[in-house]
This record gives structure tokens, sequence and C-alpha cells, in this order.
């Protein structure tokens, strides 16, 4: 299950996935697991996790299901004056503020719009980089933001990709949020702190869930421990 179409469209490239894209309601969820006599929930959505999330622990509740959630690992960051850690988009907003006029923001179109009304970033120029999706172009034009401030493309970028648009765009500042190796945080920071750039980095704040694994050995391992295989 995704959280997105476009998630959606990728996941049913994957050999022997069905991939369903979920209604927002609760209750249809509710009735899918049902339905499909789900015996476990995997959580493997972004790092910072969102409604899917949220949704996928409620019904974990109510049905009585066991809730893994299969997270990435934090990157491990290098102890760099460039290196800006931050906990909150309101602070991460303040801190970039203070490096320059040109914000690159890699975080993708969520949470854009509280981003771009945020009063530290008034009168400076924030480029988005965005998945290639015409909702979500249409997303960052109607907040206001033209086309040559819009990176519309899909990752993985390497270090170098990263370092010739952040160049191309004259950043002065690169904001992130840690989205371990598979979300290309090693990759932005490094291309950064490369160009002598200040980088921004959203860290995440969250409990520890009571199942909780980094990688898919540990996964099976655990799903056996728990009998579900």
């Amino acid at each position: 299950m995704t959280a997105t179409a476009h998630g959606t469209k990728t996941a049913s490239g994957i050999p022997g996935v069905k991939a369903v894209e979920p209604a927002i309601l609760i209750n249809n969820f509710y009735r899918f697991c049902a339905d499909k006599k789900i015996s476990v929930i995997i959580d493997a959505t972004h790092p910072f996790p969102g409604n899917l999330s949220k949704m996928a622990k409620e019904v974990c509740q109510q049905q009585d299901l066991p809730y893994i959630r299969l997270v990435r690992e934090e990157t491990d960051l290098p102890d760099h004056p460039l290196i800006n850690p931050v906990y909150s988009w309101e602070e991460a907003a303040s801190k970039a503020a203070q490096f320059g006029d040109t914000i690159f923001l890699t975080t993708g179109s969520n949470n854009l719009e509280g981003f771009l009304e945020n009063e530290h970033i008034k009168g400076k120029r924030v480029v988005v980089r965005v998945l290639p999706d015409w909702k979500v172009i249409q997303k960052c034009q109607n907040l206001g933001l033209t086309p040559k401030d819009i990176v519309a493309m899909q990752g993985p970028f390497s270090k170098e990709m990263n370092r010739q648009q952040f160049k191309m765009y004259n950043a002065s500042v690169i904001i992130t949020k840690d989205s371990g190796k598979a979300g290309g945080t090693d990759t932005k920071v490094s291309a950064a702190l490369s160009l002598g750039l200040p980088v921004v980095v959203i860290k995440r704040e969250r409990q520890k869930e009571k199942f909780e694994v980094t990688d898919y050995d540990s996964l099976y391992k655990l799903m056996q421990k728990l009998k579900l295989l």
C-alpha cells in the first residue's frame, strides 16, 4: 500500500507486488485489511511518517495486528561547521535565512506551503527540487514559484549531479531531510560541503516502535520470531 499515486505506479513495476493507493478515510483502510485478512502491517514509509503511518498504527490497534516499522538508518553526519542539524521546519527556515539569499530546498513538495509562508524567508529566492509530476509542479506554481525555480527531477542524485545543480542555481544554502542513504542525504551533504555551502539537515524526532528494524534481513528474522512466516 502506498501513500500516493506516484508511489503506486512505481511499486506496480516490482514483480510479485500488488500496489494499492489507500483511501483517505481510516474506515476504508480498516475494511481493506479485514477483507484481505491482513496478518501484519509493515510500515516502510518515509523516515518522516505522515498520515499513512498514523492510519497503519490505528488499524493495528483496532484489529490487534503486529505493527512493524522498517525505517532507514539515520545518516552518519560528520562533525563539520557547515552542517546545521535542526528538528523542525520552523527551525530550518530560520537557520537557512541566515546564510544568504538563495535557498535550495531538496525536501520535495511536502510541507512546502508552510515553508514558503515562513516569515524568516520573506524576500529570499527558494529553489525547490520535486518529482516531475504535473500535480506537484502545479502545486509549486500555485504557491507562487516560477518555472526557473522548480527543478522537476526524480532521484537518486549523485554527488556530482547535486554539485552541478547547486552551482547552476547559485545556491547560498542547502536544506535536506535526514532520509538516510537511500534518500540521498549523504550525497547532498557531501556535494554541499565540497562547494563550501552550509547545509541545514532536518533530523528525525520520533519515538522508537516496539517492533522496529532497519534492513530486510532483520525484518525476515523478526517475522520468523513472531511466527508470521
